[in-house]
């Protein structure tokens, strides 16, 4: 029998379903029989239709109406969860990304992107962390991305906020590792989701204007990218949700603190340079015989 075949059963909670890497893994845990419960916003309006199918799709599928940018949206959705009983494995995927100059989006914008990325992660993770501590056992998987890790220009408001989320999940993995709880990342390179579609551009366009002929490069960027994302040969959104697989059926203890999926920009190189520095404060803070946390 595979550690695929004896971990399914479990209950995962996946936010952020209704496209991209969330809808595929939400039918990809149903598939081998785990119970998945699968949140959207607006569910029975303009995402009725993605409801409906994943519903459709299995009677192990179960969609909530949830605003993880909202604090009471996310403790409705997650109290309707957990009464159904506690979540094995949480899978934060629900995310925004603008594309621009960094200077020119607003406070609000970058705020909204935080509250998304970053907060909302926070508020499901808060909601499931007491059952896991007491079951002794639990996995959650937070979905960042290359720039999590680095900083490349046009995209500072969203790397910021994948900044936030790696420094909270690996600060957050140390304490939680004594009750049996893991906490690994997902890395991404770029994929063709339609997350860079779905964006919104600089709301300060007096700032716009004075960058010149600079303001436009953003746009062409994009543009680059959404067609390399959909030509033969691109990267499969599949790999990300096969990734999400690999760390559920991997055994607990053992999963690494961050996994990188398609192209990598040199992260998968900064990632295996950086834990042992990491993993090192432990022993500089006197942790290391309390809190272990050693990559594996």
């Amino acid at each position: 029998m595979t550690s695929a075949e004896t971990n399914v059963g479990r209950t995962v909670a996946i936010t952020g379903a209704s496209s991209g890497f969330g809808e595929g893994a939400v039918r990809a845990f149903a598939d081998r029989g785990d119970r998945v419960w699968a949140t959207m916003r607006d569910a029975a309006g303009r995402n009725a239709g993605k409801k409906a199918a994943l519903e459709a799709h299995s009677a192990n599928i179960s969609v909530i109406d949830m605003d993880v940018s909202d604090d009471a949206s996310v403790a409705d959705g997650f109290a309707a969860i957990l009464a159904g009983g506690p979540v094995d494995i949480l899978i934060n995927n629900a995310g925004v990304m603008y594309l621009g100059l960094t200077e020119a989006f607003s406070v609000a914008q970058a705020r909204e992107q935080m509250e998304t990325n970053y907060f909302g992660a926070v508020r499901a993770m808060q909601s499931v962390l007491p059952g896991m501590r007491a079951a002794g056992a639990g996995l959650i998987i937070n979905t960042s991305s290359l720039v999590g890790r680095i900083s490349p220009p046009f995209f500072g408001t969203y790397t910021a906020t994948k900044h936030a989320l790696e420094g909270y999940s690996q600060a957050l993995r140390y304490e939680v590792s004594p009750f049996g709880v893991d906490i690994a990342i997902v890395e991404p390179g770029p994929f063709g989701t339609g997350l860079l579609g779905a964006g919104k551009p600089p709301a300060r366009e007096d700032v716009m204007a004075s960058y010149g002929d600079l303001a436009g490069v953003p746009t062409a960027m994009g543009a680059h990218f959404a067609a390399l994302l959909t030509s033969e040969g691109a990267p499969d959104p599949q790999w990300v949700v096969d990734a999400y697989l690999r760390l559920a059926d991997m055994a607990p203890g053992k999963r690494p603190t961050r996994t990188v999926v398609g192209m990598t920009w040199g992260v998968d190189r900064i990632n295996a340079g950086t834990q042992a520095v990491q993993d090192a404060i432990l022993k500089e803070m006197q942790l290391d015989g309390v809190l272990g946390g050693a990559d594996a």
